[in-house]
């Protein structure tokens, strides 16, 4: 699946992408360009899916899909709480597990902003 490039290098991308995964995983809410928002997205529900399997999972299945977490997101406290609170809360969902709301253009470079959330 082709990803954007949001105008960065590669190592600036993903770095932005795990800072923001972390801060959407740890608040529920965040605001950032539709663009970000719909490529944060993708890789948060992944994350989450992870989250849900490593739940479900025990013994070695159960690290693997933890030490596949911790590459991404950046801070343990926000990692427990995915363990935690979150995966269980989508539990019984598929999917879906992230809300973009469109909030209009951006003072200074018209840049059209969105809030992605948690459902």
């Amino acid at each position: 699946m082709a990803m954007r490039k949001l105008g960065k290098p590669t190592a600036h991308r993903k770095a932005m992408l795990r800072g923001q995964i972390t801060y959407l995983l740890e608040n529920e809410r965040l605001e950032t360009t539709v663009t970000r928002a719909k490529e944060l997205r993708s890789a948060v529900e992944k994350i989450i899916t992870l989250g849900k399997k490593a739940a479900a999972s025990e013994g070695a299945g159960q690290l693997h899909y933890k030490r596949q977490i911790f590459s991404v997101v950046t801070k343990g406290d926000v990692s427990k709480k995915l363990f935690d609170d979150i995966a269980p809360r989508f539990a019984e969902r598929k999917g879906g597990y992230t809300r973009i709301i469109r909030i209009g253009p951006r003072r200074g470079d018209a840049a059209e902003m969105a809030i992605i959330e948690l459902v």
